[in-house]
């Protein structure tokens, strides 16, 4: 690492939890990262200090007015113990990518890679080693200024928590049912939809108590102005194998650059498969699913990595996917990236970062 920080330990160590029974998000470890900013000054004084409370003004700026950002990303510990990250350097750089969007100060990506490094490596002994269990990583970066008015802070926190996680879905790859939203919408061209905040994820929670109540684990959404095409589902980008093609949204603005839809599509195209970045409307995924020529769908994201869908539900109609079970492309991403992340699988692209 070409940065180094200091580190205050916690007295008071906390009891590591059973792996085999974490739940995703709600234990997090000994210590955080924290740097600032300071108008004139950039970003400054990065360490490592015990997990507490953060002190904010009751005016902050992220409170009133939602000037704030995260990322996610997951620490993998292999069979030899090596600590491994997947592609944090594309986190740094869509952490940017959403700053600009947000106006908060940009970040130096190398700065940024080397205080997850640093953490995670003071953090190591928290990293479970049983399958399907990560240390996950949350980035985030919110402005704090004591003042009312519509503008841009003059002074923001960049922290990085970290937990011991399980699955995300608590039934593993098994194939989720995904409920299509009609009624509300995720985003629109010219807003935030492709930005890492909070307040995307706000504005979704109606829809998916909506599908929850219903009986649905996700919700598919559509696009914001026709209603008509299939964009993300929840928190994931989506796929969609019909016929020898497999269809994703294109990156125009409303969805989520995802990191793994990235990978994953990267490795269908290595893999001789028909992959395109094009809308689809939902009539025709459905029409696909009556006639048989649907064969998989699938979720791609840093929380459960694949997730493949074995229902989905659309007003009236519902069709299931694959018989219900997992699609062979599906299995066969998961074994690869899940593979690459715990060193079980060859890295050839130099996703993989190692924790030295």
């Amino acid at each position: 690492m070409k940065h180094e920080f200091p580190i205050t330990r916690t007295a008071n160590p906390k009891e590591k939890p059973d792996p085999n029974t974490l739940k995703f998000g709600e234990t997090f470890t000994d210590h955080m990262f924290i740097m600032e900013y300071t108008d004139g000054k950039g970003w400054h004084d990065g360490r490592i200090v015990p997990y507490g409370p953060l002190s904010l003004s009751p005016a902050a700026t992220c409170l009133h007015y939602g000037q704030e950002m995260f990322e996610g990303l997951k620490a993998y510990k292999t069979k030899e113990g090596k600590i491994q990250l997947f592609r944090p350097d594309m986190n740094a750089k869509r952490t940017n990518v959403t700053n600009e969007r947000m106006c908060i100060p940009t970040i130096d990506e190398e700065i940024y890679v080397d205080a997850i490094k640093a953490l995670v490596n003071v953090e190591k002994d928290w990293i479970p080693d049983i399958p399907n269990t990560a240390l996950y990583i949350r980035p985030f970066i919110i402005g704090d200024s004591p003042e009312l008015g519509v503008k841009p802070a003059k002074h923001y926190i960049f922290g990085i928590i970290t937990c011991p996680v399980g699955p995300y879905y608590a039934n593993g790859l098994s194939p989720t049912k995904i409920y299509v939203e009609e009624e509300f919408v995720r985003a629109v061209m010219g807003g935030t939809g492709y930005a890492k905040i909070g307040g995307n994820y706000a504005g979704a929670l109606k829809a998916q108590m909506k599908a929850h109540e219903k009986g649905y684990d996700q919700v598919l959404w559509l696009d914001g102005i026709e209603r008509k095409y299939v964009e993300e589902i929840g928190t994931s980008n989506a796929f969609f194998v019909i016929c020898d093609e497999i269809i994703t949204a294109p990156l125009a603005g409303t969805i989520l650059p995802g990191i793994t839809r990235n990978s994953v599509i990267t490795l269908l195209k290595e893999w001789g498969l028909h992959v395109s970045e094009r809308k689809l409307s939902i009539e025709d995924v459905f029409e696909a699913g009556e006639d048989g020529t649907l064969k998989e769908v699938f979720a791609t994201g840093t929380a459960a990595v694949i997730s493949p869908v074995g229902e989905l539900s659309w007003g009236d109609r519902k069709i299931t996917v694959n018989k219900g079970e997992i699609g062979s492309i599906s299995q066969k991403l998961y074994d690869t990236l899940y593979g690459m992340q715990t060193g079980l699988v060859e890295d050839k692209h130099n996703w993989v970062f190692d924790i030295k």
